[in-house]
This record gives structure tokens, sequence and C-alpha cells, in this order.
């Protein structure tokens, strides 16, 4: 199905002409921080007249003549509006990711359903916000309960700080995420999100080429989705056996070993991949068939995942679905495993983990050496395949040597 053409904005009639082209096919004009509307574009005649008209109340804080106060006051509607369209610009501006804005719309779309898009904001009040919470949770286990209310949080602080409303929404004391309790009760109740080694194998051995080598750089490196997909072919050192990347969740730099299985994967890889459909995409080591990246934008916001498509269906096909593992526990696995090799440090180094301000160690730690990174890699790789451990060699036994007599004297 293509999507509708969209319309193009008329020009203005002439330079000085006070309005803009807004997408709701409207001329319109912002004042005092907020959107008014005075006409369809095809009459900017009647709309530069009545803004005009309207120009000194609006300027003076005042609604135009023949307008009541109540009729200016901002709507659920409203805020959801201005609120996507500021998330949109910086998605736009590479600010925000593709997926969180989906996020943002998705949960606007659910606020605006439960509440009313013409309900008045400043008319909401703590009840409201209780019977919204309760509808929240409707469906949903915790963890995904306390990111609604977290996204609901920032709409409301968005009206706030961009000046649409005049004081802060009180959301009361029954609008707050679960309590931290609950949470690590609802974790440990869910069955474990990792791999075992032989469900690896298992994986390694069944997927197809391309697959494998994601699904190796998920064990290898702690790789997500985004990261296959946004991984550039001159972040891949293949001789030296080395990736240099920034995760792009966070933009912490990350160094990974690779493994000789991970180097040949991605090598074999990279050689049978589909021309890029675009010049953007050409630096990209990973591409599906049609030349894209797996990892992309799809209609309104949405996010199409590709690499955790193919993952699902191969664990479906292996009989291995199930316990809420997708692609991503392959990164659970790698920081398990690699903890057990007693260098934390190193294993969060090359999963991309952004420390916390409070953290100064780790904020002012400008690298790891090699050796480190290198030793957890090994551990990881040595659970994976135990017959690849190598021990050192024995150093050979030593006897004690006596010191030779001397022949006595004649």
């Amino acid at each position: 199905m293509t999507k509708p053409a969209k319309t193009a904005k008329p020009k203005k009639p002439y330079p000085e002409f006070p309005l803009f082209p807004h997408a709701t096919k409207r001329w319109a004009k912002k004042i005092r921080g907020k959107m008014n509307y005075f006409g369809p574009w095809d009459n900017p005649d009647a709309a530069v007249a009545k803004y005009l008209s309207e120009r000194d109340r609006l300027q003076a804080g005042l609604p135009p003549a023949g307008v009541t106060p109540a009729d200016t006051r901002l709507t659920m509607r409203e805020l959801v509006n201005q609120f996507l369209n500021s998330k949109r610009r910086l998605m736009e501006n590479a600010e925000l990711s593709a997926r969180m804005h989906h996020d943002y719309y998705g949960n606007c779309e659910t606020v605006l359903d439960l509440l009313g898009r013409d309900t008045l904001v400043e008319s909401l009040k703590a009840e409201d916000f209780e019977t919204l919470r309760a509808s929240l949770s409707k469906g949903v286990g915790l963890v995904t309960l306390g990111n609604r209310i977290r996204l609901t949080r920032v709409l409301f602080k968005f009206g706030y700080d961009a000046d649409l409303i005049d004081t802060p929404v009180r959301f009361g004391p029954g609008f707050k995420t679960p309590a931290k309790k609950l949470l690590r009760a609802d974790r440990q109740s869910r069955p474990v999100r990792m791999f075992q080694a032989d469900e690896l194998r298992q994986i390694v051995d069944k997927a197809d080429p391309i697959l494998t080598a994601m699904v190796l750089l998920g064990i290898n490196c702690g790789f997500g989705q985004t990261d296959c997909s946004s991984l550039p072919q001159s972040a891949v050192d293949l001789e030296r056996g080395w990736i240099t990347f920034p995760r792009p969740k966070t933009a912490v730099m990350r160094r990974c070993p690779l493994w000789p299985e991970t180097v040949e994967a991605v090598r074999v890889a990279i050689a049978k991949r589909s021309k890029a459909k675009r010049d953007e995409f050409a630096g990209r080591a990973f591409l599906t068939r049609c030349g894209v990246p797996f990892v992309r934008s799809g209609s309104v916001g949405s996010v199409i995942d590709g690499v955790a498509q193919q993952f699902r269906k191969l664990l479906v096909d292996l009989e291995l679905a199930g316990n809420r593992r997708a692609f991503y526990a392959l990164r659970h696995t790698f920081e398990t495993i690699g903890g057990a090799s007693r260098d934390q440090i190193a294993t969060s180094y090359i999963m991309g983990h952004a420390p916390h301000s409070s953290d100064m160690t780790a904020v002012d730690r400008e690298s790891i050496e090699d050796d480190r990174l290198q030793a957890v890699a090994n551990h990881v790789r040595g659970w994976l395949w135990p017959d690849t451990i190598t021990k050192p060699p024995r150093k050979p036994r030593t006897t004690k040597k006596t010191p030779a007599q001397e022949p006595e004297a004649v």
C-alpha cells in the first residue's frame, strides 16, 4: 500500500505576508508562545484581515473579541499536537530516535482516548490521573505500566516548559510508577532472559549467513538489533579482529575483541550483502535483500525490526521460542557470562554501558587495556564452545642438580 502524497504548502502571497502555512491547511502565527489560526490556505486575504483585527488583543494576552476565555484554554488535543510536533523536529534533526518517537506517539494516542481529546488540561484533577493509571495498567506488566506513566508525565511537563499552561500539572499521590520492590519481585517471578550454551550452538548452526554474523556479534560483543543494523564497515577491523564503535543508544564508545568464528561470519555476511538502495546505507555492514537497514522507520514513526523478526522465526523453527526471549536476550547472556570473568569493568566497556554521572571512576576512565577486554571475550567463548579453551602449556619439570664431586687428590 503506497502512502498518500503530502499536500504541498502554498507560498506566501507576498514577502511581507505576516502568516505562515500550517500543516493543518490554515494560515497561522505564533503569538505569546501560542499558535493561532486565521483561516484556510485558499483565502489568504480573509486570513490576514482576521489576523489584523485580532492582533492587538492576542499580543496583550487577551482572547479575540467575541471569544470567551474558556475557548482559548489548552485542550488535550492541542497539547498532544504541539508535543508530537516538537518531538518530530527532534527526530528529523537526529536528536531523537524513531523508536522513541513511536513510543511517544502511541502513548499520546492512548492518553487522548482515556482522558478525552477536548478535555481542558487545567481541568484535570488527581482523581482523573488515578483513573488514568488504572486504565493504563490493564493487560500490561509493571515495567510497561511504569514506562507509560513516565511518558505521560513527560507530556504534561512539556506543556508547562513550553509555556502552554501557567502552572505544573498536579498528578496527585496515586499517579506514580510501581515501587522498585514490586519491580524486583516481578522480575524474579519471570523466566530468566538468557540462552544456554547448547541452545546458542543450535541457533548458530541453523541461522543463515547474515543472521549468524549478527547472532555472534550479540553473544561475542553484547550487540542488540540496532547495534547490528547501524554497524558501519569502517568500524570493523577483520584483520586484527576488533570492532571500535560507539553504541547508538548511548553514544558511549565500545571496543570489542572478535572471536575467530565471528570474524569469519562477518566476512561472509559482508561479502553476501545486497547493494545499498540509497547512498546513505552504503557504508552499513549489514543490509536486507532490498538494500535497506534491518532496523528502520516505518509509517507514523513505527519501527521495522528485521533482525528481531528473523530471529523470532528461527527460534520457532528450533522450538526455542518463549520465556520472553528474543534477540536482545543475547545481550543479557553476554552480560551474565561475561560478568563471571570477574572483570565487570571490562564487560561493561564492551557492552557500551553509560556510566552514572555519580560514578566518577567510570566518568574519568579514558580507556581499558585490550588484554582485559580479550580476557572477557575468551571467557564467554570458552563457555559457548568449551573445546576452544586453551590451557597454558605446562612448564617442564626441573630436577635439582647436585654439584659434581671433584675427584679425590692422590
